[in-house]
C-alpha cells in the first residue's frame, strides 16, 4: 500500500468532520485519546482511545464527538496546518472534552492488494483489548501517542510509518480469523487448490486449462473442479478470467494500452480480449482507459 495522506486531528467537543469518498482507497482512524463516533453506510461505530477503524471501500463517512454534533466541513478542504506535503494537523476547537486521532488514506499499489481489500467488511474496527490482537496494537498505539504528544523532530516519519504498520496488522488479524467465507482467499489456503491459485496469480497470462490446473494441484480433473468451486464459490476457469479482468481494470486505470494487456494476459488478439473484458466487466476496456484519462486530467 501507499499512503497518500495523513492527518493528526486535535478536536474538542462538540465537533464533527466529513471524510470524502475516495475511489480505490482505504481510510483509517487511530484514536489516540478521548473518543468519537464513526458513521458510515447508515451504521454507527463508537470508538474510544486504543481503537483503530478501517473504512476500506473508498466510502465517504463522518466522524463526530457525539450524536447531533455539527459537521464543520470536509476534512480535505478545512483549514489546517501542513507540516509536510502529505501530513497535516487539523484542529477542531469546541471547548469541551479533547480527542486526538491520527487519520489517513492509503491506496493499494498492486492489483492483488486491491483484490484483497474488496473482501474486507464495510468497516473493520480493532480495539487494543481484542484477544489476540491487543498486544501489538497497544504497543504501536502507545508509540504513536508519545509522538503526537511530544511532537519531536521526525514525528511525521514515525507516525506515518507506524500508522501503515497498524493498518497491515489489522488486515492480518482479520485474515487470521478465517471469517472471509467462500472466495479466492479460502481457495488459496487449501494445500492443493492453493498451489493452482498461486500460479494463476503469478502467471495470469499462462495457457490455463482445467487439466493443467488440476495437474498443478496434483488432483484429478473432476476432483479439482469440484473442490475449487466449493472453496472459491465459482468454477476455476471463470476465476482465471475474472482475475485477468481485475488486473486489466487496475492497469487500464493507470493508462495501460489495450493491445499490450491482451498480450500480457494470454489473448490471441485485442478483439478477443475486448470481448472477454466486456463480458465480465460490462463495459469496453477502451472506455475504462478513457475515463481514467479524463479523471487524471
Amino acid at each position: 500500500m501507499r499512503g497518500t495522506f495523513y492527518c493528526r486531528a486535535e478536536a474538542s467537543a462538540p465537533w464533527g468532520v466529513e471524510m470524502p469518498a475516495i475511489l480505490g482507497c482505504m481510510s483509517f482512524h487511530v484514536v489516540v485519546e478521548g473518543g468519537c463516533r464513526l458513521e458510515v453506510a447508515g451504521a454507527v461505530h463508537e470508538l474510544r482511545a486504543g481503537a483503530l477503524a478501517l473504512v476500506p471501500h473508498g466510502r465517504g463517512h463522518v466522524l463526530r464527538s457525539g450524536p447531533g454534533a455539527a459537521v464543520a466541513g470536509r476534512a480535505d478542504v478545512l483549514p489546517q496546518e501542513y507540516l509536510g506535503e502529505h501530513y497535516s494537523v487539523l484542529r477542531l476547537p469546541g471547548g469541551g472534552a479533547t480527542s486526538r486521532l491520527v487519520c489517513g488514506v492509503v491506496e493499494p499499489e498492486r492489483a492483488g492488494a486491491a483484490h484483497l481489500l474488496d473482501l474486507l467488511p464495510p468497516v473493520l474496527v480493532v480495539e487494543s483489548r481484542d484477544t489476540g490482537l491487543g498486544g501489538w496494537l497497544t504497543v504501536l498505539l502507545g508509540m504513536i501517542a508519545d509522538e503526537v504528544r511530544e511532537d519531536r523532530p521526525g514525528a511525521e516519519a514515525v507516525v506515518t510509518r507506524l500508522a501503515d504498520v497498524i493498518v497491515v496488522q489489522a488486515i492480518r488479524g482479520w485474515l487470521d480469523t478465517g471469517g472471509t467465507g467462500p472466495g479466492w482467499l479460502r481457495a488459496l489456503r487449501d494445500p492443493q487448490v492453493g498451489r493452482a491459485v498461486s500460479l494463476v496469480h503469478r502467471e495470469p497470462g499462462g495457457p490455463w486449462t482445467l487439466d493443467r490446473l488440476a495437474r498443478e494441484a496434483r488432483m484429478s480433473r473432476s476432483a479439482f473442479a469440484a473442490r475449487f468451486t466449493e472453496l472459491a464459490g465459482e468454477p476455476a476457469l471463470r476465476y482465471v478470467t475474472r482475475w485477468r479482468m481485475h488486473l486489466a481494470t487496475v492497469a487500464l486505470g493507470r493508462g495501460a494500452r489495450v493491445g499490450e494487456l491482451a498480450r500480457q494476459l494470454g489473448y490471441d488478439s485485442e478483439a478477443a480480449f475486448a470481448r472477454a473484458y466486456k463480458r465480465v466487466v460490462g463495459v469496453s476496456p477502451g472506455s475504462v482507459r478513457a475515463r481514467a484519462g479524463e479523471a487524471a486530467g
